[in-house]
């Protein structure tokens, strides 16, 4: 990624630190994480590392292998399935105890950002989506165009990366408010700086050229920042009720 979008994407911590909530929190499946695992010791094992690799799976195996048994015999004598059975038996059930607890705790995280869940947050929320895509397309186009393809390029790339910038600012700022009247519902703003957007020189920088990479870009941007500025209007209307 170009320097020029370095940091204007809003990621998914900055986000939740924002609202304070856990948005497009994800469910995680420990059977995706330890597929993934496998592909990527696999892929070592026919590397040059393979045979490190190969030796570190095997001790750690037979050390595990090694404390059951060792613990069976010490504290329970009387069992008598195999330690071998028992290292796979005691495997599964921290694998199920693990997946129910993130299931738990996941299903948790849901409750409470429905419970939070305002109209205004829902449609900020798709403006950030909106905007990040903005984002990425454009560092695709980056990607193509340094491939060797420069018919690409994107026209008036400083006006665009300015329009994002504000474009940022004001949904950054609007995410904030949401969260203040959403924490604190009988709370009035006597800050009116929360309520100061850079509506107007995006509409100023507003390109007619529709056709063009950067006109569509900029036109995109505008219009996220209208849903932001019509938002940030609704929030200023709950505060003074």
């Amino acid at each position: 990624m170009r320097n020029d979008l370095q940091n204007l994407e809003i990621s998914q911590k900055e986000l939740e630190t924002l609202t304070n909530l856990p948005v497009n929190s994800q469910l995680i499946i420990i059977k995706n994480f330890l597929i993934n695992f496998c592909k990527k010791i696999l892929a070592q094992i026919k590397g040059s590392e393979g045979a490190t690799v190969i030796f570190i799976g095997f001790s750690v195996t037979i050390f595990a292998y090694l404390i059951v048994d060792v613990f069976i015999k010490i504290f329970a004598a009387w069992i008598n399935t195999p330690s071998w059975l028992l290292l796979i038996v005691i495997t599964f059930v921290v694998y199920a105890g693990t997946q129910f607890f993130l299931y738990y705790w996941w299903r948790n995280q849901q409750k409470n950002l429905k419970k939070n869940m305002t109209t205004s947050l829902e449609i900020l929320l798709k403006d950030v989506e909106r905007y990040n895509s903005v984002i990425k397309a454009i560092d695709i186009n980056d990607q193509i165009e340094d491939a060797g393809n420069a018919g690409v390029s994107i026209k008036e790339r400083d006006k665009v990366i300015v329009a994002l910038k504000l474009t940022r600012a004001d949904l950054i700022r609007a995410l904030r408010t949401e969260r203040i009247l959403r924490e604190n519902k009988n709370f009035l703003l006597s800050n009116t700086e929360l309520f100061t957007n850079n509506l107007a020189t995006l509409t100023a920088m507003q390109v007619t050229e529709q056709a063009t990479e950067h006109g569509r870009l900029l036109n995109e941007a505008l219009q996220i920042a209208l849903d932001v500025q019509y938002e940030m209007k609704t929030l200023q209307s709950q505060s003074n009720i």
